[in-house]
């Protein structure tokens, strides 16, 4: 008997042919009436979720967990004006990069097209299961969707109102698949589905991702973990240093941009650390610092090698003083994940020498890690966020979400 997996790939790829051909507008009616079927069905979406959040409460889950699990009504009217934002966007497919003549008259040129099949194995964050339908959506791709076992009845409730989009938009609601087993087996099952799902998209933490890149006879798009360091310089202004690395730290910590490190040039330290890690104490941050960090504040934890190098997702960040923008750069590029990292200078020099030198899909001055976003780069919303240097690097949009071909005119050539 064929799986649950493998029936509703075999409807996906079906669907993906059709979706490959709809006009712009077409698409466009589905984004809307997936975002009105959102809007009207938030009570059950919401009594799904408050489901999944006791479950995962009663499980011990923390803080974090949690936090990406929860749905309110201003999350869900989020992930619908999201939606609405992707439907203002240009639609990439059918774009002819560029076109050129042959000395035989041929005229070749390169198209957007759709990839095809998508698969997102995702972990609790019910808010992925609406973009990531969005995106693919609006790109011409089906989707299959593998959610974690946490946000199972989430999904489902949301699931539901997409589909119902779909089909009242006349969109076959086949094109977004959401897979109900979450199961390991189920997973390790799609990653080794190469004849349907045309690439794969893990997102979630680095056991998962790692786990997916490993084992997947499908391509992978790697979304990255996000150990980013937040770098004072000497020549910082000391107050927007402070408000960015707070903003970074503890505007959301549970997310892959957030900041797990911050890092301080020894000319400042003395003067910026006291003052900053005071006020994140105050937001109740776990400090765990270097030797010299601990002669500065008091308070800190000794940092070990380890902490160099862990995405905590938690109100943890690690600090180290540093000789300078040499050993900053040299630890960013040495412990980082290549997500987002950012320097606070007011020396232009060392700015652009930062950003030139720095491996990341996102390097900022003088703002903060958050905003490694698509919707903060205009991108609507984004699938995830690729640190890797194939294909798609930062926010995956749009234009992330689709592949070339070449359109050939000839007038009988023959070779």
């Amino acid at each position: 008997m064929d799986s649950e997996l493998l029936i509703k790939a075999e409807k996906a790829k079906k669907a993906s042919y059709k979706l490959s051909g709809f006009s712009a507008a077409v698409k466009n009616e589905g984004l809307k009436k997936i975002a009105e079927e959102l809007v009207r069905n938030e009570s059950s979406i919401l009594d799904a979720n408050s489901t999944d959040v006791e479950n995962a409460r009663n499980k011990g889950a923390g803080s974090a967990l949690i936090d990406r699990l929860a749905l309110n009504s201003k999350r869900i009217a989020s992930m619908a004006e999201g939606l609405l934002q992707v439907m203002s966007l240009p639609d990439p497919v059918g774009e002819v990069i560029s076109m050129w003549k042959r000395p035989n008259g041929l005229m070749i040129g390169q198209q957007r097209v759709p990839i095809g099949v998508i698969g997102m194995i995702y972990e609790a964050r019910p808010n992925v299961t609406v973009d990531a339908a969005g995106l693919c959506l609006k790109s011409g791709n089906a989707v299959i969707l593998r959610g974690g076992s946490e946000a199972i009845n989430s999904n489902k409730a949301i699931a539901a109102a997409i589909k119902a989009g779909l089909r009242e938009a006349g969109i076959p609601e086949d094109a977004v698949q959401l897979i109900e087993d979450t199961g390991r087996e189920t997973a390790v099952e799609m990653m080794k589905l190469n004849r349907y799902i045309d690439v794969l998209i893990p997102r979630g933490g680095a056991g998962l991702i790692q786990t997916v890149v490993k084992n997947s006879t499908v391509p992978v798009i790697e979304t990255g973990t996000g150990n980013c360091h937040v770098y004072i310089d000497g020549d910082a202004d000391l107050e927007m240093g402070e408000s960015i690395i707070i903003n970074a730290k503890t505007s959301r910590p549970a997310v892959c941009n957030a900041a797990e490190t911050l890092l301080v040039d020894e000319a400042v330290a003395e003067k910026f650390l006291p003052k900053a890690l005071k006020a994140l104490e105050d937001l109740n941050v776990e400090i765990r610092g270097c030797e010299r960090t601990r002669e500065i504040f008091k308070n800190a934890r000794p940092a070990t090698e380890e902490d160099w190098y862990t995405e905590y997702l938690d109100y943890i960040l690690a600090v180290k003083v540093v000789r300078g923008i040499d050993e900053a750069i040299e630890h960013i590029n040495r412990y980082g994940t290549r997500h987002s990292e950012a320097i606070v200078t007011t020396n232009y020099t060392k700015a652009q020498r930062f950003l030139q030198e720095i491996d990341a899909a996102a390097v900022y001055v003088n703002a903060s890690t958050r905003f490694t976003d698509g919707g903060e780069f205009g991108f609507g919303a984004e699938i995830g966020i690729s640190n890797q240097k194939l294909h798609a690097r930062g926010p995956v949009g749009l234009k992330e979400l689709t592949t070339i071909k070449y359109i050939i005119y000839g007038n009988g050539q023959i070779r």
